[in-house]
């Protein structure tokens, strides 16, 4: 083939997306890899996405309309402050290509999402990875000291992913307040339905205080849409503005779109499943901390369990007993296995294996 592509493409890493659960010997199967929230949707989801399936011959609403609004209800913020794409990490991207030209610098905690290094250099950007600190969380000093002339975008993610640890608003705001103000910062909070701590940053509130601010989120998570890809962002109108003419025509589909306008009508019930999840969360963490693990504090809907040189060894423990877990391994002190909270059950069996791994 005579075509050429991009070198910088060309050595893009690759998204390593959570693999599908073995049967163990006892039978379990269970896929705690991928963040994915264990329960059916919402109610009214299903009969309401299978009503739009009989217009699946027309295209679905390209400005998001009626999904736009009611997240604006919501929210309380502005239609024209709000983006949707398919994916909060496609709203990423869009974001990224708004305001970042090759050469140009982004700033992020490592280890972090393992989209932001592929996002970055796709839209011909130059990461900057910035170690994570102490309790596996954000270096918020070390990352102010990285951002110079060439940064156009701080990306921080809280809850963090894969850590689970959360910034205080306090500290977020002052690091805010420290970056110049022609430097965006996008703050990506996929979990911030699980946050039970109320020093917690708070995205939604920074991006209605500072117009260089983008919140992110998704309907991935609590509201268990994962299969439906739909995300969004909250920001200045002038960025959302931006973000959208990126967005490609059609992107969300009608389906998609019913199933997150559903989904919002139902707030009694998803703050009952995220409770379940958060108490399922604080069972997990407290069992792993009484086996003797070092577990820090989580904000999402998954457990760190630090691991080290013992990261591989321990998926593979995992996954020999029917339990698929995600190991995170680059031979530095950050590696470790992250585990979605899932069923009670799977929660159960995976203390249990916790129990008699090698140390």
């Amino acid at each position: 083939m005579n075509i050429r592509i991009r070198p910088e493409i060309s050595a893009l890493p690759a998204y390593k997306a959570g693999k599908p659960a073995p049967i163990g010997p006892s039978g379990a199967s269970w896929k705690l890899s991928s963040n994915e929230n264990p329960y059916a949707p919402l109610p009214g989801v299903l009969q309401k996405v299978g009503e739009s399936l009989e217009l699946m011959n027309r295209y679905p609403d390209m400005a998001n309309a009626a999904l736009t609004e009611s997240l604006s209800e919501h929210l309380q913020v502005a239609p024209e402050q709000i983006a949707l794409g398919v994916g909060s990490v496609s709203v990423l991207g869009h974001l990224l290509g708004a305001v970042c030209s090759p050469g140009d610098e982004v700033v992020y905690a490592w280890r972090s999402f393992e989209a932001y290094p592929i996002s970055v250099l796709s839209h011909g950007a130059t990461p900057v990875q910035v170690p994570l600190g102490p309790g596996w969380t954000h270096d918020l000093e070390a990352m102010r000291a990285a951002v110079t002339e060439r940064t156009k975008v701080v990306m921080v993610c809280t809850p963090n992913n894969p850590t689970g640890t959360v910034i205080s608003q306090a500290a977020l705001e002052a690091f805010i307040d420290d970056l110049p103000d022609n430097v965006l910062i996008m703050v990506d909070e996929a979990y911030a339905e699980f946050v039970t701590d109320d020093r917690a940053a708070n995205g939604l509130a920074l991006a209605k205080k500072y117009d260089n601010v983008a919140t992110l989120r998704t309907f991935s998570k609590a509201y268990g849409l994962a299969g439906m890809r739909v995300g969004y962002c909250v920001t200045s109108p002038e960025l959302a503005a931006a973000a959208r003419t990126l967005n490609p025509p059609f992107s969300v589909s009608a389906p998609a779109q019913v199933a997150a306008i559903t989904s919002l009508q139902a707030k009694a019930e998803l703050l009952a499943r995220v409770a379940e999840i958060v108490n399922q969360r604080a069972t997990m963490i407290d069992s792993l901390r009484a086996l003797g693990f070092e577990v820090p504090d989580s904000g999402g809907n998954f457990v760190w369990l630090p691991a080290g040189k013992r990261t591989a060894e321990w998926t593979d423990r995992f996954a020999a007993e029917g339990i698929m877990v995600r190991g995170y391994v680059a031979d530095d002190e950050f590696d470790g296995v992250r585990i979605t909270v899932g069923e009670p059950e799977a929660n159960a069996l995976a203390v249990e294996v916790a129990a008699n791994l090698p140390r």
